[in-house]
């Protein structure tokens, strides 16, 4: 080995020691290896300062992006776990809606055709008593829960945009809220005279419950009308607050009213939606010469109720699937820019380890250069 090899070895050697040190290109000079300046006159020597300020330090930076792309993948693995566990839960309340589906038909073809047979004889039910308007009982439906978009922002807005109208129509009201969410917002606010919590699969029981309360207050005269605000499910991605009158009932509207059924299912690793509309069934035809073992009118003040308590669990099953349907986008929504903020983070970080990989060598040259 020559002696300029050892002598370019040597300085190599010190380079990488200035930049373990974190020194700045401008500092290095021998005077930082030394800790003075060399000069060819001996009383020239004087101490080299130290250099406090070393450069950006890249290790730092570049530590921090990757523990926030680590944090951003977990929360991402959440957000995809929910949409899952929400897609089960839609179809899991999509089966429940078809298992009832045969018995609604069934009472709804039986009421029609009591209806049709006793409007010759001018019948009469409280449930079908138009009366005027003095107090109305407001029922509103929203989630248990959030973390599922607007879906509970834009039923709560309905509920006021409708109290605003009875307001300018000065028609006082009464609330009953069904749904966690509502009930927090609206009980600080109205009067709620009944909160019940809606869950995530509505059952007959909790609907029994609801419809006797409402029967109740109408038959007793508290409450001249029922309006129920409910979010009708249209689409996975697309959901619309309604209001309808659930009492009191309409004859025309039994006896015409279809049924939507919507099937989730997936395609190509998608979900999608399948709308199915069917005709309304036609009314049960009665023999002429039939005979009831009990009044037509009685059988038909039975069925009356049952049939309200049908609709209030339908209505609950809609409302359930659209919340769901709802967290399924927003779940999804939240995946897509936790993977499009990983792309940037790591894009940043990349960039921040190679800055720290080009100072480096620059550190090194221009040591070897001195």
């Amino acid at each position: 080995v020559t002696m300029a090899s050892r002598v370019v070895l040597s300085l190599a050697l010190c380079a990488a020691s200035a930049a373990a040190f974190h020194m700045s290109p401008a500092a290095l000079s021998p005077s930082a290896f030394c800790g003075a300046t060399i000069s060819r006159k001996a009383d020239s020597l004087v101490a080299a300062p130290r250099s406090r300020h070393c450069g950006p330090v890249m290790g730092a930076n570049i530590r921090e992006l990757r523990d926030r792309v680590t944090s951003v993948k977990n929360t991402r693995k959440i957000t995809s776990a929910m949409r899952l566990v929400a897609a089960a839960k839609v179809r899991r309340a999509q089966d429940a809606v078809l298992k009832t589906r045969p018995f609604s038909e069934t009472l709804q073809k039986v009421l029609g055709g009591l209806i049709v047979r006793l409007k010759r004889d001018n019948f009469e039910s409280p449930l079908f008593a138009e009366r005027a308007v003095s107090k109305v009982l407001l029922v509103i439906m929203t989630g248990d829960r959030g973390l599922c978009g607007g879906y509970n922002t834009f039923a709560i807005k309905k509920g006021e945009a409708r109290i605003r109208e009875l307001n300018a129509a000065n028609i006082p009201f009464d609330l009953v809220t069904i749904g966690r969410k509502g009930t927090q917002y609206f009980g600080k606010r109205y009067n709620v005279v009944k909160s019940y919590s809606i869950g995530n699969s509505p059952t007959a029981a909790q609907a029994t419950e609801i419809s006797e309360n409402l029967l109740a207050t109408f038959l007793s005269g508290e409450a001249d009308r029922v309006e129920l605000l409910y979010t009708r499910f249209t689409s996975l991605i697309a959901s619309e607050p309604s209001i309808r009158t659930m009492l009191p009932l309409s004859p025309t509207g039994i006896e015409t009213e279809g049924d939507e059924i919507f099937l989730m299912t997936s395609k190509n690793g998608d979900f999608s939606v399948e709308k199915k509309v069917n005709a309304p069934p036609a009314p049960q035809v009665f023999p002429k010469d039939m005979i009831f073992e009990q009044d037509p009118e009685q059988i038909l003040s039975a069925i009356l109720p049952l049939y309200f308590n049908g609709q209030i669990l339908r209505q609950m099953q809609e409302s359930v699937a659209s919340e769901l349907a709802a967290r399924m986008t927003a779940m999804q929504s939240a995946s897509d820019n936790a993977k499009d903020l990983i792309t940037d983070l790591s894009r940043q970080m990349n960039r921040s380890r190679q800055a720290a990989i080009t100072q480096e060598i620059a550190e090194i040259v221009a040591g070897a250069n001195a």
